[in-house]
């Protein structure tokens, strides 16, 4: 039997408005995590007596940026760098940045290339 997880579709304005309160009522940050496909799709998942709810926004493939959540989850700094690192989405205000290099890899953005035919 699997448990309900909710995912809420939202806008990045809307981002730190409801991430707030979730911290307030004692949800934990589980993970950040991004999928390409016609578009970026970042997942955001929070737990809370084993219950999970998802917030998610959807952003353009170039040019994407996202508010930081580390002024209430502190510990997301290390996944909205690896955001900016891997596929190229501009987090503004992380308490930590990393500038780029929190990953060494060869190439900018490795996740956010287009496949080939």
């Amino acid at each position: 039997m699997f448990e309900q997880q909710e995912i809420i579709n939202i806008t990045k304005e809307e981002l730190l408005s409801r991430v707030t309160p979730l911290f307030k009522d004692e949800y934990r940050l589980v993970q950040i995590c991004c999928t390409r496909l016609d578009k970026l799709i970042v997942d955001y998942t929070f737990d809370k007596d084993y219950k999970f709810l998802g917030l998610r926004i959807e952003l353009p493939l170039e040019g994407s940026e996202l508010p930081s959540i580390t002024d209430v989850y502190f510990a997301a700094f290390a996944y909205e760098n690896e955001l900016h690192d891997l596929f190229g989405i501009k987090v503004i205000g992380n308490k930590i940045d990393f500038g780029g290099k929190f990953y060494r890899i060869n190439e900018k953005t490795p996740f956010n290339k287009k496949q080939e035919a």
